[in-house]
């Protein structure tokens, strides 16, 4: 008996759905953390719990549950707008698509959406440090998106290419 491996016997990679849903979630919960740590450093004034506050009552949004459940809820719904980047712009290739996607989701949060968190300031009252803190957040966010899932899209192209080949 051999322990030489055939060409059928390796794991099968993940598909690209899987893939986007994996890189929204993991995005979603670590820039949120490196949000949460910004906070921590006054970099920021805006923390993840302001995505409960039209939500929910009490203050236990304000305390180590509620920032736990907030950055999951962040990553949840990172794993939508992971999804909306597969969706539209998986072709296009370098980062600057996914840092273009950052800026478009920082001025949805801060202008369009801004009336909905009660936490966050308008966006001409916040301080100058919160401003750069974020737009750089959303800016390396979108790159981590973006690149991530146009890395794979582009490999699992040629990958599919080199197999029918």
């Amino acid at each position: 008996m051999t322990n030489e491996k055939k060409s059928g016997d390796y794991p099968k990679p993940m598909s690209l759905p899987v893939m986007v849903f994996w890189t929204g979630l993991f995005g979603g919960i670590f820039w949120a953390t490196i949000g949460l740590v910004a906070s921590y450093i006054n970099f920021t004034e805006i923390r993840p719990n302001v995505i409960l506050e039209p939500w929910t009552l009490g203050n236990w949004k304000y305390e180590w549950i509620g920032t736990v459940i907030s950055i999951i809820l962040i990553g949840l719904l990172s794993v939508g707008v992971a999804f909306i980047y597969y969706a539209v712009l998986k072709k296009f290739t370098g980062f600057w698509f996914g840092l273009g996607y950052g800026l478009v989701l920082f001025l949805l949060v801060f202008f369009v959406l801004n009336p909905l968190f009660p936490g966050i300031k308008p966006f001409f009252d916040l301080s100058r440090d919160t401003i750069i803190t974020s737009i750089c957040l959303y800016m390396v966010y979108g790159i981590f998106i973006g690149y991530s899932i146009n890395y794979e899209f582009q490999n699992n192209k040629v990958q599919v290419k080199e197999s029918s080949s």
